[in-house]
């Protein structure tokens, strides 16, 4: 089992900048790719960013493209998720997950562990 406790969640006017940490336990040396995703109220879960544990290869939502950036700690078997410029549509309960597949995909079906979110608001 791996377990996944995100923070950093918090109010943020818009543009503004928050950080966001997702740091795993357990048994993390199966687990390869890290994604954050997202969901707001009344809609699904949507897909954020991902990055792989070696290369480090990273793929982006379009929406988040140029504003966001994920990272990983593999020593501190931590992902971070620096938000910057944020908007209001922001908003929403950010989680992270984990998977052993070896890219950044967007497929939320390809995480097998996931934690239990942290909430963003983003006040206009």
């Amino acid at each position: 089992q791996v377990q996944l406790v995100e923070s950093g969640g918090r109010l943020v006017q818009a543009g503004g900048s928050l950080r966001l940490s997702c740091v795993a336990s357990g048994r993390t040396f199966r687990t390869y790719v890290m994604g954050w995703f997202r969901q707001a109220p009344g809609l699904e879960r949507e897909f954020v960013a991902a990055i792989t544990r070696g290369s480090g290869r990273t793929r982006y939502a379009d929406s988040v493209k140029g504003r966001f950036t994920i990272s990983r700690d593999n020593a501190k078997n931590t992902v971070y998720l620096q938000m910057n410029s944020l908007k209001p549509e922001d908003t929403a309960v950010y989680y992270c997950a984990t998977g052993t597949v070896s890219y950044p995909t967007l497929d939320a079906t390809m995480y097998d562990y996931w934690g239990q979110g942290t909430q963003v608001t983003v006040s206009s």
